[in-house]
């Protein structure tokens, strides 16, 4: 059943143009996004600083005290939507949960550009961290990474993952967009607010093929190197067409042999880690966030 807050927040949303209609301006909705979130309120933390990681934008964040690891943060938006201004207020959240320095990337997306840009992106930030990017942060190579995103960004995080194994202690994904194929079940059973249609728009704006549903850099859940992964967790939520594929990623890490801990949320719908001013859940995930990072330290 449908927490209260998730039915109000779609019979908000329900006169909104959905993605894949012809009136659909994606650089409008870029722009109202962040004006958005420029307008909300922030928490602050110790230090925000906007750095140039070998070409592709980040934004750094340190916590209060000293930090226990660092996070790279991939943010959501079907890969197509949302920047590192748009997440700005749940990443400071993280930051004070965890106590950890956290390196939101600031990805290229499509349609301007497609596949493998985001992921080849989050590369480059991997390698100019270790190059020098600890060190111009004033951070200590002993400690332990992290990779986290929500949706497209725990996609990129997973992607990130298989692509440097060992690189990461953990990831946290929170209700990741794995499969172009849209093949589970949920989709005809939990689209409330984000439906089949939609999904397979955000596919189509980030591959430049369907030859590109086959790679696994793309779509990790065709990985042979799954095995290989740290110690994940999978958020879902019980109203959202991805729920399925995030439930069979887990699933197969948990066969695999991988340590991995799922959790669905009861009620939700796809989106409200973001919002905790409308979703009583959105902090509670947080903090399982943060807890699990932690765990890993």
């Amino acid at each position: 059943m449908l927490h209260p807050q998730a039915r109000r927040a779609l019979e908000a949303q329900a006169a909104e143009t959905p993605v894949h209609h012809p009136d659909f301006d994606v650089a409008r909705e870029r722009a109202q996004a962040r004006a958005a979130a420029l307008a909300a309120p922030r928490e602050p933390v110790g230090e925000v600083r906007d750095l140039d990681a070998a070409g592709v934008p980040v934004r750094a964040y340190l916590p209060q005290r000293r930090p226990t690891g660092v996070v790279v943060h991939l943010h959501g938006g079907g890969f197509v939507l949302n920047d590192v201004e748009v997440h700005d207020a749940a990443v400071r959240r993280l930051v004070n949960r965890s106590s950890m320095a956290v390196v939101s990337v600031d990805y290229r997306r499509p349609p301007e550009h497609r596949f493998p840009a985001a992921p080849d992106d989050v590369s480059t930030v991997l390698a100019w961290l270790a190059d020098r990017g600890l060190a111009d942060l004033g951070l200590g190579a002993d400690l332990p990474w992290f990779a986290h995103g929500d949706s497209a960004g725990a996609n990129l995080a997973l992607v990130a993952a298989l692509r440097h194994p060992g690189r990461f202690a953990a990831l946290a994904l929170i209700y990741p967009f794995l499969d172009p194929e849209l093949s589970g079940a949920s989709f005809q059973t939990a689209g409330d607010g984000f439906d089949r249609d939609q999904a397979r728009w955000y596919w189509e704006q980030y591959a430049r093929s369907r030859a590109d549903f086959e790679d696994p850099d793309l779509a990790p859940l065709l990985s042979d190197s799954l095995d290989t992964l740290p110690p994940t967790l999978v958020v879902t939520c019980e109203h959202d067409p991805l729920r399925d594929e995030g439930e069979l990623l887990a699933t197969r890490l948990a066969e695999l042999g991988v340590s991995v801990v799922a959790t669905r949320y009861l009620g939700m719908v796809h989106g409200f880690w973001r919002h905790p001013d409308v979703f009583d859940a959105a902090e509670p995930l947080m903090r399982q966030v943060a807890g699990f990072l932690d765990q890993h330290v």
